[in-house]
Formats: structure tokens, C-alpha cells, sequence
């Protein structure tokens, strides 16, 4: 059973979260490994004549979403339902709340919300809000800001005291053992897995961050109450800083991150040449490798990309192309994580270079600086190139 979290979490206004832990879920969105697990949040403000859910947690769990909200409130005493994203990780429960509160409760939602509501459950009764709009509720004063693309064209976040409830934006995997950002051990362990959620599931749009980032700047913002995982209430900034160097892609001195496929052995003994050379020059290298002992998760391997100085790749031929396995990282990386950092590709072939012209037919086009393919025959390797490849690189970097 996942663990569930009904808790007061501030008093002035008087604000519940609602957390369920999902320990079952292997793929977020049917194809991002996370064995670490992620949790939904939703909140309850209680305000005088006024009870305010704000968003909800995925279908699977919307019988627990209805016993967790009745030991704070009784759901018919619900009067209004914000919906800052329509995504069924947060939507989900929403059908099932509704039965339950049993009378007519105002829905509020952006206009593109509103058209996602009736298209996933028939919702057609959705009061639309605004970029700005303002709204009391209960005595208190509700903005609600636009952040289309961060990361579906629905998403909006809603502003109340100080207090952003954020919804998607500020989220990360992992199931910390803490509510909030009070331990900041739970913090450094936490951020690693924010990182690889803003890349898996925002990465796409990460522009679109840095201009959220932009516009939430002038909000004066407390605590940052997101839909996944850590409440921030100690240094919601230190969050949103976050957020925006993963999308800038701010490098780590000397992190260099290493991507190979090797089906006989011949690529990794022409990597562990290159890894050698790199810590031989004073780099940290990250090593992924897919052999037919390891598999390493795509979604792993995204999370080391932003802040790395550079890439490295080491290809092999498949079938008078490039091995499916980098073919299917490199399309990843390129969609997730295009930075402008300098790249090294190696490639390995039997009886024709393949590999080393398909890998650079799909990086031409990105914003990945290509300092140089270098190319192998089987087991025909030349340390002399391969020196001097990683040299290029250190003076590249220098």
C-alpha cells in the first residue's frame, strides 16, 4: 500500500497537503525508468466559507484521493476545485471527486484547461481564468499566472499569500522521506532526481523555463507547493535557481559524460583508451555503457547531460547504420537535452563507416559543437587519434 500524507502544513491561510507515495510506477509517462518512484500532491486551503481544492492525484489512486481528503474536510463542503494542469497524474482523481462532493463546485481552469477537462471527462462546467486574473475566494485574494509549455499549453499556477502552488513546474522524482525542504541532507539527495524529471519531462520545452522563471520573478514567493515531491518552504528560490540552470545547462568543471554501445568489445577498448586519457588530463568522466551484460536507464543517462562540460560517444555499426540502442540516446539527448556543448563521437565498423556518418547526420542540426568523428576499423585502433581527439577536447574546454 503506497504511503499516504494528510498533514497541516500552514496555519494563516490554513493549508493541507494530500501526498500519496507511488511505489508501483516503474515508467513515468510509459517510458522514463524511475525505480525511485514519484509522488502526487495535491492541497486544501480551508478559508472562511470557502473550501479550495487545488489539483489531484493519478485515477489509479482516486478511492485513496477520496478517503485522504474526508479526514480534513467532508468532501461536500468542497466549494471550488483548481486545476493548474489537466495531466491524469493530476487530473485523474477528478471525476471520482466530483461524484463524491455530489452538488455543483465552481472548476477553475485556464482556457486550455477547460477544452482538456471536457475532452478527458466530459467536464463542460469550467470557470476560465486569465494570465493575471484575480480572484477572492473566501476572503482571500487568488492570482492564477499563465506557464503555458511548462510543459503541457494548459499549465497555469496559482498564487495565493505568498504561497505558489506550482503544480508540474518545481516537481522531481523520488519519494523523499520528508515532507518539505527542512533537512538539507533530503535536499541534496532530492535534487539529483529533480534534475532528471526537469529533463525527461520538461526538457523538451526547457526554454519555456527559463521564461516561467522570468515571470514568476516578480512574484515575492514563501514557499513553492509543487505536485511532485518536496514542498519548499525553507528556500523555494534555491528551487527555481535550479530549475533554471538545468534549463541553461550550467557545466560542472571537468564532468564529462561518456555514451558507448559495444556488441564484440571493439568500442570499449577504444573507450577505455579515451576514459583513460581524460583522467589522465584531470576529467570526471560519467560512463554509460550498452553491452549484452548492461542496459543503462535513457532516463539516467539524460540526468547527466546538463551539467557536463562535454560529450562523448562511441558508435558502432548496425546494420549499415548506427547501433539502434545510441540511435534511440542520441534522438533522446538531442530532443531533452540540445546544450551547446562540445562533442567527441568514436566510431567503430567492420566493413563500412556507417555509424560515424549517421551520428553525424543527427547532431549536425542541433546545437552540439562536433569537434571531431573518429574512425576505427574492428580492432585496428589508433591511440595516436584517439590521444589526440581528448586533447582537442581539453584545449576546447580550456
Amino acid at each position: 500500500m503506497p504511503k499516504i500524507w494528510t498533514e497541516r502544513i500552514f496555519d494563516d491561510p490554513e493549508i493541507y497537503v494530500l501526498r500519496i507515495d507511488d511505489d508501483r510506477i516503474r515508467y513515468f509517462e510509459a517510458v522514463w525508468e524511475i525505480p525511485e518512484g514519484i509522488s502526487y500532491n495535491a492541497y486544501l486551503v480551508k478559508l472562511n466559507g470557502a473550501n479550495v481544492l487545488i489539483d489531484g492525484w493519478k485515477g489509479n489512486y482516486a478511492k485513496e484521493f477520496i478517503d485522504a481528503l474526508s479526514k480534513i474536510v467532508d468532501p461536500k463542503e468542497i466549494t471550488h476545485i483548481i486545476v493548474n494542469h489537466t495531466e491524469p497524474d493530476h487530473s485523474g482523481s477528478l471525476p471520482a471527486t466530483l461524484k463524491t462532493i455530489g452538488h455543483d463546485v465552481e472548476i477553475i481552469a485556464s482556457n486550455f484547461g477547460k477544452r482538456l477537462l471536457e475532452g478527458f471527462y466530459g467536464i463542460k462546467d469550467v470557470t476560465v481564468v486569465k494570465d493575471g486574473e484575480e480572484r477572492e475566494i473566501g476572503g482571500k485574494k487568488f492570482k492564477f499566472v499563465m506557464t503555458p509549455w511548462l510543459h503541457w499549453p494548459d499549465t497555469m499556477v496559482t498564487y495565493l499569500d505568498g504561497i505558489l502552488f506550482s503544480c508540474d513546474v518545481g516537481g522531481g522524482y523520488l519519494l523523499p522521506e520528508i515532507l518539505d525542504d527542512s533537512n538539507e541532507s533530503v535536499v541534496e539527495r532530492y535534487l539529483p532526481h529533480v534534475t532528471k524529471y526537469i529533463v525527461t519531462v520538461i526538457g523538451h520545452y526547457k526554454n519555456y523555463i527559463l521564461e516561467g522563471a522570468e515571470k514568476l520573478s516578480s512574484l515575492k514567493i514563501k514557499a513553492l507547493l509543487p505536485g511532485h515531491g518536496l514542498i519548499w518552504k525553507k528556500d523555494p528560490q534555491r528551487l527555481l535557481n535550479h530549475y533554471v540552470s538545468v534549463a541553461k545547462g550550467d557545466p560542472k568543471k571537468g564532468k564529462v559524460t561518456v555514451i558507448y554501445d559495444s556488441m564484440y568489445g571493439f568500442v570499449e577498448n577504444v573507450m577505455k583508451k579515451a576514459i583513460d586519457s581524460l583522467k589522465e588530463k584531470g576529467f570526471t568522466p560519467v560512463v554509460y555503457k550498452f553491452s549484452d551484460e548492461e542496459r543503462p536507464a535513457i532516463s539516467e543517462i539524460l540526468k547527466d547531460i546538463p551539467d557536463s562540460e562535454a560529450l562523448i560517444f562511441g558508435v558502432s555499426t548496425y546494420e549499415a547504420e548506427i547501433h539502434p540502442l545510441m540511435r534511440f540516446t542520441l534522438l533522446e539527448i538531442i530532443d531533452k537535452a540540445n546544450y551547446e556543448k562540445p562533442v567527441l563521437v568514436f566510431g567503430v565498423h567492420g566493413w563500412a563507416p556507417s555509424a560515424e556518418r549517421t551520428a553525424g547526420e543527427l547532431l549536425k542540426e542541433t546545437k552540439f559543437r562536433i569537434l571531431s568523428f573518429t574512425e576505427i576499423k574492428g580492432s585496428n585502433m589508433d591511440e595516436r587519434k584517439i590521444e589526440e581527439a581528448i586533447s582537442l577536447l581539453k584545449k576546447e574546454l580550456e
